[in-house]
């Protein structure tokens, strides 16, 4: 019996959880950004929709797709895993970008009106701490530019 009631609760409270972090995600923004001399993109994040923008100057409308379950599953389990308040002291693990060898990238979340910047990092090359997350973005962007 005992045994029973473990599974049970161990299932129901990351089932919780997991709706917790799902939540969470919903009520928040996340941009992330990348840009070099000849490339731009941003992608916005919010309630289960992306947004994609390659034009630096604004004039061509941004591109939006709805995210699946899947994906956005994924996206949840990686926000999860993020400590909002480490987010500006980050370290970038490659420095790329100082001599053109990768665009300019930083992610910018806003979680209950709080905004959380990361400092510049190497698109392509995100701080391990937020890896998961950027690379799951830049694939769904990717996705809609194919």
């Amino acid at each position: 019996m005992k045994t029973i009631t473990l599974i049970f609760l161990t299932l129901f409270l990351s089932k919780s959880c997991t709706n917790e972090a799902q939540n969470e995600l919903t009520n928040t923004t996340i941009q992330y950004t990348a840009s070099s001399r000849g490339f731009y993109q941003q992608v916005v994040i919010r309630n289960q929709k992306l947004t994609v923008s390659r034009d630096r100057n604004g004039t061509k409308s941004p591109e939006e797709i709805n995210i699946s379950d899947t994906d956005w599953a994924e996206l949840v389990k990686a926000f999860g895993k993020i400590n909002l308040d480490e987010i500006p002291k980050l370290k970038d693990p490659t420095q790329k970008r100082f001599y053109d060898g990768a665009a300019i990238a930083n992610l910018k979340i806003k979680y209950q009106d709080k905004e959380y910047e990361t400092t510049d990092f190497d698109h392509g090359h995100p701080p391990a701490e937020i890896e998961k997350l950027v690379n799951k973005i830049v694939a769904l962007a990717k996705e809609k530019e194919e």
